[in-house]
């Protein structure tokens, strides 16, 4: 492999989807792309980079201007086929058609209300008893945090990979990894999750070059 090969990000993101998809579900998007209100300037920007088949979390914490973005990241998703779900708020992801919410570990129990409203529904998990609790709902995948070590103020000590394989394998939901993941290592948990990322995915595909 040539150099400019193996420092291609987006290739190694490619490469990556490969081997997800192998293992994991069809209806389920191999790669999430999540929003951060400080670490996303534009949400809509990164909807319009992303390939065909992604998925993209938009998290906006209560932002003015939720539904504008919202609507206009549903539209996108739609014309390039990427699987959109909103974190936190079924009311906004109902209003503007997406396919589901992402419900951050604390809500996952809202899930049970939710259970006949949207095609997918994914939740936060930092540990093995959450995804014990997560299991039992109506829901579709789990992302387990912090795999590798992360920009986020808020991430925990890192898992690792081994871990993180661990309990991908004694979860009866597909689980994706977030926490860190870039294309420098996204290869290290491609065959047993799927990839969540804020900054990784945002910063391979957003990237003018």
């Amino acid at each position: 492999m040539d150099e400019k090969a193996e420092s291609d990000p987006k290739g190694k993101f490619r490469r990556a989807e490969q081997r997800i998809r192998r293992h994991f579900p069809n209806h389920l998007p191999p790669l999430l792309a999540l929003t951060d209100p400080k670490r996303t300037p534009d949400p809509v920007e990164l909807a319009r980079c992303l390939p065909r088949g992604f998925g993209l979390v938009y998290r906006h914490f209560g932002s003015e201007g939720r539904l504008t973005i919202a609507e206009e990241i549903a539209e996108i998703a739609k014309a390039r086929g990427l699987c959109f779900l909103i974190g936190n708020d079924p009311d906004l992801a109902r209003r503007t058609k997406a396919d589901g919410v992402h419900w951050p570990e604390a809500q996952m129990a809202s899930a049970r209300k939710w259970r006949d409203s949207f095609y997918i529904m994914t939740c936060a998990a930092h540990g093995k008893s959450a995804l014990a609790r997560a299991e039992l709902l109506p829901l579709d995948a789990a992302l387990v945090s912090t795999i590798f070590t992360s920009r986020s103020t808020t991430a925990k000590k890192p898992l690792g990979a081994s871990r993180a394989r661990s309990l991908s394998r004694t979860c009866r939901l597909p689980v994706y990894a977030l926490g860190g993941i870039e294309a420098r290592n996204i290869s290290r948990i491609a065959s047993f999750a799927g990839a969540a990322s804020i900054d990784g995915i945002s910063d391979a595909y957003t990237a003018r070059i």
